[in-house]
Formats: C-alpha cells, sequence, structure tokens
C-alpha cells in the first residue's frame, strides 16, 4: 500500500532543502526555548534568527523534543495512504526525539509498520541518512530494504567540532563548572565529536590555528569520503572557515567543501561560536577519493 514514507525531525539540516519536497519528507519540529518565549524549529525559527536572537544573552536556551501525540497525529495521517514508515531522528542521548517517535509508532500496530530508528548523530549527518533513506524509497524498495541501507551508513557518519566558549557544554553536562572555569582562564577550546549518539570531549586545544589543524587531520585520516559540509555559525563564510577551505584544498585539490550554518538544535548544545565538519566516509574502500 504505497511506498515508504520518511520522517525525520527539524535537527536534520539540509544542505538543499528542496530535497524535503522533492521526495515529500516529513519534518516535525522541535521545540527551541529562548528566554521566555518557545519557537518551533525551522517553522516561525531558522538559523539566523536563532543566532539573532540567542546573541541577546537570552536565558535559558533549551532544546525540546516534539510530543508523542504530534508522532501519532502525522503517522495516522500518513497512514492513509501507506502502511510503511521509516521515522529517523537525532540521537536519544541528545533529545527525547527518538524516545516519543518510536511510543507513537505503537500507536498504529497491525494497521500499519513503523519503525523508529535512532540516527545516533544530528544536523548534516543525520539529513544525510535521511536524504538516502527517502532516495531508497523513491525506488518502491521495501521498509527493510529502507532500513538496511540506513544502518549500513550509520557507522560511516562522523562529525567534529570546537567551540570558542564553555558555557553551552557545562550546562550541557559535558563540562563541569570548575574545569569551564579553568578552561576559560587557560584559553582552551574543546574539540567535540559524537561517539555512539553521545557528544563528547574528545581533546583540547589553545589556539584557532590548532583547531583548524585538528579538523584538517581529522579528514585526511579517510581513504574515502563521500561527503563532507563545514559547519560554522554564520551565514557567510568566516575567515576561519576560509582558513580551513585553503586548508583542505591543499590536502584535496580535486574537491570542494560546501559551508553550511548548523541550526538551533545543535546550537543548544555546543553553543554560538563552533565550527565543525561533518563527514559521511565512503562505503566502498577501494573508491579513489
Amino acid at each position: 500500500m504505497g511506498k515508504v514514507r520518511i520522517v525525520t525531525d527539524s535537527s536534520a539540516h539540509f544542505l538543499s532543502p528542496d530535497i524535503l519536497d522533492r521526495y515529500d519528507i516529513q519534518v516535525v519540529p522541535q521545540t527551541i526555548q529562548l528566554g521566555s518565549r518557545q519557537f518551533r524549529e525551522g517553522v516561525d525559527l531558522d538559523a539566523e534568527a536563532f543566532f539573532r536572537l540567542a546573541g541577546q544573552g537570552l536565558s535559558p536556551i533549551k532544546l525540546s523534543a516534539p510530543p508523542v501525540d504530534e508522532f501519532a497525529v502525522l503517522y495516522s495521517r500518513l497512514n492513509r495512504e501507506t502502511d510503511q514508515i521509516l521515522s529517523l531522528h537525532m540521537s536519544r542521548y541528545m533529545s527525547k526525539t527518538w524516545d516519543h517517535a518510536h511510543a507513537a509508532s505503537k500507536t498504529l500496530l497491525g494497521r500499519c509498520e513503523i519503525i523508529a530508528i535512532d540516527s545516533m548523530t544530528t544536523s548534516v549527518g543525520l539529513a544525510m541518512l535521511v536524504e538516502a533513506a527517502a532516495i531508497t524509497a523513491e525506488q518502491n524498495a521495501s521498509l527493510e530494504e529502507v532500513v538496511r541501507i540506513v544502518r549500513g551508513m550509520l557507522p560511516h557518519i562522523y562529525m567534529v567540532f570546537f567551540v570558542n566558549t564553555l558555557d553551552f557544554l557545562r550546562k550541557n553536562g559535558l563540562l563541569s563548572q570548575a574545569q569551564s572555569i579553568l578552561g576559560t582562564m587557560l584559553d582552551i577550546k574543546p574539540f567535540l565529536t559524537i561517539e555512539e549518539g553521545e557528544l563528547i570531549t574528545m581533546e583540547k586545544v589553545r589556539t584557532q590555528i590548532q583547531a583548524i589543524d585538528k579538523l584538517v587531520e581529522f579528514v585526511a585520516e579517510f581513504s574515502t569520503i563521500d561527503d563532507l559540509v563545514i559547519l560554522q555559525n554564520a551565514p557567510f563564510p568566516t575567515d576561519q572557515t576560509r582558513m580551513l577551505q585553503d586548508r583542505l584544498s591543499v590536502e584535496f585539490p580535486s574537491r570542494t567543501f560546501p559551508l553550511m550554518m548548523y541550526g538551533p538544535s545543535l546550537a543548544t548544545m555546543v553553543g554560538l561560536d563552533g565550527m565543525g565538519i561533518v563527514v559521511r566516509e565512503g562505503l566502498e574502500a577501494e573508491d579513489e577519493f
């Protein structure tokens, strides 16, 4: 009964927004709290508006998962045209979104097969998985085939990030208050990665140059790369991202790497002054980079 329908949440950040319409991907918005106000990510709050408002010093800045009922209503609507739904969401360690989607999937037992997958990532990494799922579904693949493709990609999505200030990491429990104070005094910039769905501190650097060196070293470790996106906190290239692009062009002269402003969901975790890289590793080791 109809092709597999794809559902995700607004933490998925697509390089080409038209992909959502092209494959009729359904997006459930996260709720972003900025001070006393609440916004639906991607509906009444985009990345530029978030950074502008958050830069005014509003507090608290928090991410809240869509409620179970919102997923249940969407699944019920999609069930009018299909009995196969893949719901793919940001890491359960970062949000309750997957938990709520999974709970809602039980409301249509016997009528619709709904599989909720924890992507173990977020932002562009999640979007890469969603796009691959949508392309596979468009070829009239079964739900099992789409799930197999997505699960096969999960171990090949990588994200690293560094930030200049430590407040958001402390608020999210990644650093203690003492570590945050000491790190600020010593001008330490944490280098973050996602491992098994958890955002963790990998190592620390002291300067922007060292941070960019680490990002380039990280990319150079891959023998094959299908996609790479540079994430930044501005809608236009910054001095730091230009420097990173220049360094990468020396290492990989045949490639160009797009820039993208990271979204509100990720910013609630890493803060307002980060820069990072998302890599989708090539699945075939013999492919040329």
